[in-house]
């Protein structure tokens, strides 16, 4: 494939627009043109139509924009890496991370590394699990930590780290605080939700459906962990929520555990790496040796 002429398609696709694209590229508008309409004959499909005084792209074009964005994201890690060799720079942790780990396990695990090892940078992006795994997919983190069910991925290496457990909290005072009821008897709650991608939503939604249990009323939706929990102790609603997130609160009387019959909530964790990738870095590689290090075998 002509990469010359995917960048230009590229950027076409950004703009919505050939005379932008054109615009910012400083070349003409014909030869813009010319270069998508050379692609399209190249791989047999059309990628652009006309739309009112604009271009869209097709369903054929949106898939090779999102691939093409991959591709220069790659570009660009390798022109980083490079850079970082030439100079003798010590390469930096670019890590992503879901909710749970980047709140409560990898503060403590960085800051500990960092005192180890102070000039290392690190970058931390934190996410529902399909941001993190498309921000480690488009090359823009060099590993993840990812709580998800039982799950397998074409482009990514799986390893699991540890399990957590995921307790139903109610407010204090509620009829259910502290007492045992069927799933069909708390989905009847009002439920706070986290949004669309997150693990914790499919792991209710996935137990709802393995029991054969109507799905729970939404009560109010977050995105963020924390603003549910607050919710909760401000005195509204029913959530499944991890045991590491909502101990304390429970432990100091601020909400209360239901248990539900038959059912315990435990998922794992795990670090996630991109294939295509040979070999880490030597600082991740010590990074993630300390990390499995640290925990213990025990679930959290």
């Amino acid at each position: 494939m002509n990469l010359h002429a995917l960048r230009i398609f590229s950027k076409v696709a950004d703009f919505k627009s050939v005379t932008k694209a054109a615009d910012a590229l400083r070349i003409s508008q014909p030869a813009v043109t010319v270069q998508i309409r050379n692609l399209e004959k190249e791989i047999g499909l059309r990628l652009i139509e006309t739309k009112g005084r604009g271009i869209k792209l097709t369903k054929e074009g949106e898939y090779l924009n999102s691939q093409a964005q991959s591709i220069f994201n790659m570009e660009q890690d390798i022109e980083r890496k490079l850079v970082h060799l030439k100079n003798g720079d010590i390469q930096g942790l670019r890590i992503a991370s879901t909710y749970l780990p980047a709140n409560f396990l990898l503060p403590v695990w960085l800051a500990t590394y960092k005192m180890k090892f102070p000039s290392v940078k690190v970058n931390l992006y934190s996410g529902n699990s399909d941001e993190v795994i498309e921000n480690l997919l488009d090359y823009k983190s060099d590993i993840a930590f990812i709580v998800k069910e039982e799950w397998n991925h074409p482009d990514l290496y799986l390893e699991h780290l540890m399990d957590i457990d995921f307790w139903f909290v109610v407010p204090q005072g509620h009829k259910y605080e502290g007492k045992e009821v069927s799933l069909y008897e708390l989905m009847r709650e009002p439920f706070l939700l986290r949004e669309e991608g997150s693990s914790t939503r499919d792991i209710l939604f996935s137990l709802c459906k393995i029991h054969s249990v109507p799905l729970p009323a939404i009560g109010l939706q977050y995105h963020g962990l924390n603003e549910s929990i607050r919710s909760v102790v401000a005195g509204y609603g029913t959530m499944l929520a991890p045991a590491l997130a909502v101990e304390d609160y429970v432990k100091r009387g601020e909400i209360g555990r239901v248990t539900v019959h038959g059912i315990e909530v435990r998922r794992p964790v795990y670090i996630c790496s991109r294939k295509r990738d040979k070999e880490y870095s030597d600082n991740l590689h010590r990074f993630i040796d300390y990390v499995k290090s640290s925990h213990h075998d025990d679930p959290v």
